[in-house]
């Protein structure tokens, strides 16, 4: 098996080093992983499990983030007659219907959301000291913006 080497390492060790990026970079970021999203979709495509971990950096320099999305090991082929029923994911990322076993690919533009949200604000925007207390979160919905308030300042 031969694969392309990225060298940039992932998008999670990037953000733990700048704490979060601006909105111009995080607007770019989210373009990139949106058009692989929907590059993917189109073909019946759910990846399933995006996640910071999961996009790398191909190339970077202050102005500009070129990214890859990667790990399609729980990437699965859908239709729009079936939904997915079984869980499968990063915790901090799972879309309230995956917790609930009943989603379809929509779940990985969920995902686009929580990454969006770390990306801005340097911490996921479920919390919680146990699994069980970040799946109540998730469930429930309840986050608030006060971590991301500088955008509005």
């Amino acid at each position: 098996m031969v694969t392309e080497y990225v060298g940039g390492g992932e998008l999670f060790g990037e953000i733990e080093k700048k704490k979060m990026f601006s909105e111009r970079i995080a607007a770019d970021i989210m373009r990139q992983l949106l058009s692989a999203i929907i590059y993917c979709h189109k073909r019946n495509i759910a990846h399933r499990d995006l996640k910071l971990e999961n996009i790398l950096i191909d190339q970077y320099n202050e102005d500009q983030i070129h990214i890859k999305v990667i790990d399609f090991g729980t990437a699965e082929l859908f239709d729009s007659y079936t939904k997915f029923r079984n869980s499968v994911g990063t915790i901090y990322y799972l879309a309230p219907e995956v917790l609930m076993k009943c989603y379809d690919e929509k779940c990985d533009i969920w995902s686009c959301g929580v990454i969006l949200y770390t990306l801005l604000s340097g911490s996921p925007p479920f919390n919680g000291s146990t699994p069980e207390l970040i799946m109540e979160a998730i469930s429930n919905i309840s986050f608030n913006f006060d971590s991301i308030s500088f955008l509005y300042e």
